[in-house]
Formats: structure tokens, C-alpha cells, sequence
């Protein structure tokens, strides 16, 4: 299992929001460009960022702050935020960015991220699918930057992009995002065994080195951590097994 480390871009700055709801930020001092080089030297290959403004409002509004990562040429980035229409996918790729992820336009327009898998290819369009667990232990679909709740379940909407080339899906339990508790190992355990021709991307909750290596036990190809590491919460020597370069 590979880490990929996490910076969520608000206004240009590091931030982390609590499930995610703008009103409850944290602000980082930290750059992204500092953020960036910390990972690089700890032995990451690639790097996860959010345009929170972009997933808010459905445009790139921190396009600047990705051009200038993606230029440093040491990490490949995986980017999302606001990726709603196939010029937003242009752009990004255009601005060097590796792989784009999006999430409204896979929940709620699938024949259409049918069409960029079909066009940029299944390994360089991923489908962020994240969830609110309901009564009766359901994960249901949210959307728009996580305003959203739809009635698809995650496994439904999971068949149906896999019927359409879908090879890779970022998951995150809305409930354990920045919320210190640690990740849904039985969920990813689940989608893992639903679906295990799918490379799975964890997101969300991760407290230590002990959640990486049950998240790995799960069958998750990849778990995405932001508040852990840049808080500085797990030990290098811990992370090293994880990261690829270490």
C-alpha cells in the first residue's frame, strides 16, 4: 500500500475542514510548496491536493498553487476540487497535474466520466466517491463538495462506473474525515472485497502507523492522509514502509 500525502488548498493556504464543512477550518502556517518539499524528502512519490474553493464554488480557483507544484517536478500530483465538465480535466492535465479526480460528475453523470476514462484512460481519471453511512449501515454517495447526499449507494454507483472502465476510486467516510477517530476499515474491507479488480484509495481518519497497516490488511491500494502528517503525528521510521522513496 502506497501513502499519499494531502494538502487542501483554501484562499492559496493549507487548510483542513472537519467533515468537510467550511465553517470548521484549521489553518496551517506551513506553504503548500513547504508542504510539498517535507513530503518529497520523506520519501513520497506522489501528492494529493484539493481546491476546496474549487469543490465550494465548481471552479479552479487555486489553479496558480497547483501550476507552481506541479512545475517542482519532484512528486507526481493527483488533484481534484470542482473537476465538473471535461475542460476542467484539460486543464489540469495541461497544467501537469498526473491524475484527476472528480466526484460529482462520477456520482451523478456516469455515462459522461465514462467518457474521460474511454479519453484520458482509466489510470489517469479517478472517481472520488464519498460517503454519509445511513441507519440501516448503508454508504450512500455524497456530491458537490460533500453538500449533497444522493440515494445511490456506494456499491451501485461502484457497478455501474466498473461497466464503464472505472479502475480507480478514492473513498472517504465523510464521518471520519479530520475527525481523529480513524479510517472505516471495515468499509474499505468491504469495497475491497465487492470489487477487487478496483484499486482503492482510503481517505479520511488516520491517527498512526497501526491504521495504515489495517488499512493495508483491508486491501487498500492507497491511503490519503492530511491532518496526521502535517501535524507531524506519526514518526518518520513509521511511515517508511509506505512511502516509496523512503
Amino acid at each position: 500500500m502506497e501513502l499519499l500525502p494531502s494538502i487542501d488548498l483554501r484562499n492559496g493556504r493549507v487548510v483542513r475542514l472537519y467533515q468537510g464543512v467550511f465553517d470548521a477550518e484549521t489553518r496551517y502556517p506551513l506553504s503548500p510548496a513547504q508542504l510539498y518539499a517535507r513530503y518529497a524528502a520523506a520519501g513520497a512519490a506522489r501528492l494529493h491536493v484539493v481546491d476546496l474553493d474549487g469543490a465550494r464554488g465548481g471552479a479552479g480557483a487555486n489553479g496558480a498553487v497547483l501550476r507552481s507544484l506541479a512545475r517542482l517536478g519532484r512528486l507526481l500530483i493527483q488533484a481534484g476540487g470542482g473537476v465538473r465538465q471535461v475542460a476542467d480535466v484539460e486543464r489540469l492535465f495541461a497544467d501537469g497535474i498526473e491524475r484527476v479526480v472528480a466526484g460529482s460528475v462520477a456520482a451523478e453523470r456516469p455515462a459522461e466520466f465514462g467518457e474521460w476514462i474511454r479519453r484520458f484512460g482509466a489510470h489517469r481519471v479517478v472517481a472520488a466517491l464519498d460517503v454519509r453511512i445511513d441507519a440501516d449501515g448503508v454508504p450512500r454517495v455524497a456530491s458537490k463538495g460533500w453538500q449533497c447526499t444522493t440515494a445511490a449507494s456506494l456499491w451501485d454507483s461502484v457497478a455501474a462506473l466498473e461497466q464503464l472502465g472505472l479502475r480507480q476510486v478514492m473513498c472517504t467516510d465523510i464521518a471520519r474525515d479530520g475527525a481523529g477517530q480513524g479510517p472505516n476499515v471495515r468499509l474499505y474491507r468491504e469495497c475491497a472485497a465487492r470489487f477487487p479488480g478496483l484499486s482503492w484509495q482510503a481517505s479520511g481518519g488516520i491517527r498512526d502507523a497501526a491504521d495504515l497497516h489495517a488499512l493495508a490488511e483491508a486491501g487498500v491500494a492507497t491511503a490519503i492522509s492530511g491532518k496526521a502528517l502535517i501535524e507531524g503525528r506519526i514518526p518518520a521510521q513509521e511511515l517508511a514502509p509506505f512511502l516509496p522513496a523512503a
